[in-house]
């Protein structure tokens, strides 16, 4: 009998938890009625100040125990500030001095968790994603009353302080990718339109079939000046000028004098997507079906000698008719069948006919910038964009038709040999007629 009320008397002394404790969980009671996750953040929270006071017992000692040869010493505490949720949270932090009393012992743990660069993700993620300044505060979690009521970092102007340094950071790792490395088989090139200006973009893909955005460049319009500013900055970072590489861009005449400026007569493959529109907006609704049939079967055909006679053909045609749907086809029609006189077919040539790769990746970034009522600066329009590539490169896959690019890439350095000794070949013509005029 008397062993049993023992037993109960210490199943009851087993119960009782200490002061401390009682109190701590006394304070989650409330953030248990907002819901778990503002439970587990007040949990969390009572962690993290563990995990400082247990950091501080490691550099200092253990408290009341002398120590000769200790290098720190307990300094009290104070206020301080860690990253929750898109929000700067107020916590007291413990604080440590070195033992002369000269500098403060910086904590880890404490420094980890109070990174400002955690928030400027989250803002960035956020923004990119479609919420304005005026809403984010809304976004956040629910992390409980008590702890949102000493947030800060979540009003307008503080969310707009911190995207701004995060997309000129996004801005400047663009800018600053090292090329040395890289092996590129094409480069895409096209412009996006904001409200009257023009930033100019550069999309890689490598041998493997990787997709890499390279840069962009800011200017009025889509002219030959911003697009060659935008390659010589390539260069200069480690692009070598002289491997072969395939240029895809949209027709524009600017963007191919770029090329020819900084790469010589590297083949060009010209958008067919884009050249079928130039020429279909010249032609009358009843005949564009008949045109732009005409046209795809000229591209898909294998042969470039028989592609080449049947576009040529259909632009005889138009002339008579339509002038202008004629000159527009005439405009660098022999550059809409590169690819075709490369030999590359199948998926690999679907997918690099065209610009589409490209713009896909334009297409990401006009929907992180489609809250954005007015540019106020050409820098700014540099930061969203940046932003919006690094952001579209995160759901970036390999090519369709990547297996074939180096066989792309042989075919490449093959044409350019040919065309440099045709080149040789025409310059010592040429000399020796002038000789012999002599």
């Amino acid at each position: 009998m008397e062993s049993n009320v023992s037993l109960a008397q210490a199943s009851n002394e087993e119960v009782v938890l200490p002061a401390r404790v009682q109190e701590a969980l006394g304070r989650l009671v409330g953030s248990a009625k907002e819901g778990l996750l503002a439970l587990s953040v007040g949990v969390g929270l009572g962690v993290l100040a563990e995990l400082l006071e247990e950091e501080v017992v490691e550099v200092v000692g253990a408290k009341g125990k002398h120590n000769a040869e200790r290098v720190a010493v307990r300094h009290g505490h104070g206020s301080g500030e860690v990253t929750l949720g898109g929000r700067r949270v107020a916590v007291e932090r413990p604080r440590v001095r070195s033992a002369d009393g000269r500098a403060e012992v910086r904590l880890r743990t404490y420094e980890h968790f109070a990174d400002r660069d955690l928030l400027a993700r989250v803002v960035l993620e956020r923004m990119l994603a479609g919420v304005s300044t005026r809403r984010y505060r809304r976004t956040a979690e629910p992390v409980g009353g008590e702890v949102e009521q000493g947030a800060r970092s979540t009003s307008r102007s503080a969310v707009s302080r911190t995207f701004v340094e995060r997309t000129r950071r996004a801005l400047g790792e663009l800018m600053s990718r090292r090329l040395d490395d890289v092996r590129l088989a094409v480069l895409m090139l096209d412009g996006l339109e904001l409200q009257g200006r023009t930033n100019v973009v550069a999309l890689a893909i490598t041998t493997e079939g990787v997709k890499i955005p390279l840069g962009l460049w800011e200017g009025s319009t889509e002219n030959a000046t911003v697009a060659t500013a935008l390659l010589s900055d390539l260069v200069e970072r480690g692009l070598d000028p002289e491997q072969g590489i395939l240029f895809v861009i949209d027709g524009a005449k600017a963007l191919r004098k770029a090329i020819r400026n900084v790469f010589g007569e590297a083949p060009v493959q010209r958008c067919v997507r884009h050249k079928e529109r130039n020429v279909i907006d010249h032609l009358p609704e009843r005949d564009r079906a008949t045109v732009k049939t005409r046209m795809r079967k000229a591209w898909a055909e294998p042969d470039h000698a028989r592609a080449l006679e049947q576009l040529s053909l259909l632009a005889r045609e138009l002339e008579r008719t339509y002038p202008g749907a004629a000159g527009s086809l005439r405009e660098g029609m022999e550059e809409t069948l590169t690819l075709t006189r490369l030999d590359v077919n199948g998926s690999l040539k679907r997918t690099l006919e065209s610009t589409n790769p490209c713009e896909s990746m334009l297409e990401i970034v006009r929907r992180t910038q489609r809250n954005v009522k007015r540019w106020s600066s050409g820098e700014m329009a540099l930061r969203w964009t940046a932003a919006g590539m690094l952001e579209a490169e995160k759901q970036f896959r390999r090519i369709i038709g990547y297996r074939n690019l180096a066989t792309l890439v042989v075919a490449i350095e093959r044409d350019l040999t040919a065309r440099r000794h045709n080149d040789t070949a025409h310059t010592t013509t040429k000399e020796a007629a002038i000789v012999a005029a002599m």
